[in-house]
């Protein structure tokens, strides 16, 4: 009768464990196997390596060259991982500030990122709604020249782009180089934020659509004050790729804006190393990437979030 009772409890533990791993989710390792030692074990083990492995390749970069910024060229030079062998030096961010006219440089990329988000989100928002929203009788060849432009490579419309600049049609003789416009108003022109912004349009639900329709809402209100606050996941998504975008874009930015004065930190940067201490150049890049990493942890939670839009339709 014992053996009997064993086998019938080993049983039972078995079904049971079975039952668990088929109604909970199905991975690689059941959760029958999770809660042996030595799988545990090896599995705490591998997470740890992982995460380890990731903030080396992720962080450490950045990390370095925070380290790098406030540090002297020669202890950089000869012991490039040490952490401040000879003390910090506080001073390299206060000369990449003043003396390479870090300031003014980061207050023309600035200008430039921000132009350059408020032109693609105009033009993506807009486009989005036309063709998912309101879908004009032409909606479908609108969405697919949009999509074609998507297989031009950038290089080929360089030139044509370059010489509508200088000497844009519809303003005569007026030139845009050396101007901001001449970088804001092609980044506008993008055919992935479109489609990006289309994709998530075309995922609203259409009852709250009808239900403003119905109260009155045109087609400026009914973009305004219903789809917008609804878009605000999308919103965030194209916010970061367009101020990244403009943020780290080197060559556009050489050609349309030769005058130094106004010209970012990508163009300037590169154009004054040779005449640079490597710990002042290192400060300077560690300072052109605060944005990025401002915008990244102030948008995290949007690329991670998926909800909003059960309030709009319960409301």
């Amino acid at each position: 009768m014992t053996l009997i009772s064993r086998v019938s409890t080993r049983a039972a533990e078995r079904a049971a464990e079975r039952a668990a791993d088929s109604t909970g989710d199905r991975t690689v390792v059941s959760a029958s196997e999770r809660r042996r030692p030595g799988i545990r074990f090896g599995m705490s083990l591998t997470h740890v390596f992982l995460t380890v492995a990731l903030v080396v390749a992720g962080l450490g970069p950045i990390l370095w060259l925070a380290k790098s910024a406030v540090t002297p060229t020669q202890d950089t030079l000869q012991q490039p991982f040490a952490l401040w062998p000879n003390g910090i030096d506080w001073a390299n961010l206060s000369t990449a500030w003043n003396d390479i006219h870090i300031d003014q440089y980061f207050l023309n990329t600035v200008i430039i990122a921000v132009g350059a988000w408020f032109v693609q989100l105009l033009v993506a928002t807009t486009a989005g709604y036309a063709l998912s929203v309101l879908r004009p009788a032409y909606a479908p060849i609108l969405n697919a020249l949009v999509l074609a432009t998507l297989f031009i490579p950038g290089i080929v419309l360089l030139v044509p782009l370059y010489l509508t600049i200088v000497n844009p049609t519809l303003l005569g003789e007026v030139s845009l180089l050396n101007t901001y416009l001449a970088v804001w108003l092609p980044m506008g022109a993008n055919a992935f934020n479109i489609l990006l912004v289309k994709r998530f349009f075309d995922g609203l639900p259409r009852e709250v659509f009808e239900a403003a329709r119905t109260d009155g809402a045109g087609p400026f209100r009914l973009f305004w004050s219903i789809v917008l606050p609804m878009s605000k996941p999308i919103l965030g998504v194209v916010s970061v790729f367009a101020i990244i975008a403009a943020w780290k874009d080197y060559l556009w930015p050489m050609l349309v804006l030769p005058d130094p004065a106004v010209q970012p930190l990508s163009v300037r940067l590169p154009a004054v190393q040779s005449q640079t201490e490597l710990d002042v150049f290192l400060a300077a890049l560690a300072i052109a990437t605060l944005i990025p990493i401002a915008m990244f942890l102030l948008f995290q939670s949007v690329f991670l979030r998926s909800a909003g839009l059960g309030g709009a339709v319960k409301g």
